[in-house]
């Protein structure tokens, strides 16, 4: 059978923040049928799983032609990967740097983890594609957000699963302002103004505070590239819109 001839299927790994959200509405506007995966994994931010189903029902309710292609969501249990972790994410420790030049944000092998148990998902459901937020350009310099690895493990999953895995990391060249300017891309301000109320992006998970680029605590390293980021791209939008 032809590729024409069959949906083309998509497993987003979505978390509920600003990034996976970008990235659900870039599947949506590709594929002909979404899925998402969630993982709790102990992460001392873990307000952002409860706005999963907020967004994803403001976009199904917000975006009709997307609604039809959104599918089932799922959530796994990693928790173990919480206990074994010693990270500012997962203890209730100071966010700092370490010694090994990395933020103690980093979770040893997340990404990795999380990619495989979305493939092991992706190999029962039919989608071989899994969309993820990684992006080498606004990160905390997070060894498992590089290109390198997303290729690396595109094709260890292709070869271990003896199926065409193909990893999308629509938001791996670009930075946060970027990211803005996409989300606006794909679904208007609708999208944009869906992103600053209804997705956590912040550590701390702190959403008692409403700043104009969304919830926060406006002083964790999340918090700072996503305000950075926004004030970035509104300056861009409104001196594009002045010279119209």
């Amino acid at each position: 059978m032809s590729n024409a001839a069959s949906p083309s299927r998509a497993l987003v790994l979505f978390s509920g923040g600003q990034d996976s959200t970008v990235c659900l509405a870039w599947a949506l506007a590709r594929f002909d049928a979404v899925e998402t995966v969630g993982f709790a994994y102990g992460q001392a931010h873990e307000v952002e799983l409860t706005c999963r189903d907020k967004v994803r029902a403001e976009i199904a309710l917000q975006f009709p032609d997307w609604a039809g292609k959104l599918g089932p969501d799922h959530m796994l249990d990693l928790s173990e990967l919480g206990r074994v972790s010693e990270t500012s994410l997962t203890r209730d420790m100071e966010i700092e740097m370490g010694e090994n030049g990395l933020p103690n944000t980093f979770v040893p092998g997340r990404n990795l983890l999380f990619l495989t148990y979305a493939a092991a998902l992706g190999y029962r459901r039919g989608a071989f594609t899994l969309v993820g937020g990684m992006c080498e350009t606004d990160y905390s310099g997070y060894p498992d957000c590089r290109a390198d690895t997303m290729a690396a493990m595109g094709q260890a999953l292709s070869l271990g699963m003896d199926k065409p895995f193909t990893i999308e990391t629509p938001l791996m060249h670009i930075d946060k302002a970027a990211t803005w300017a996409l989300a606006e891309e794909l679904g208007g301000m609708a999208l944009v103004d869906l992103i600053l109320e209804h997705t956590h992006t912040c550590y701390r998970g702190d959403r008692t505070h409403r700043h104009e680029w969304g919830y926060g605590c406006n002083a964790c390293p999340a918090c700072d590239l996503r305000r950075i980021g926004y004030e970035k791209w509104k300056v861009g939008r409104e001196t594009a819109q002045a010279h119209v």
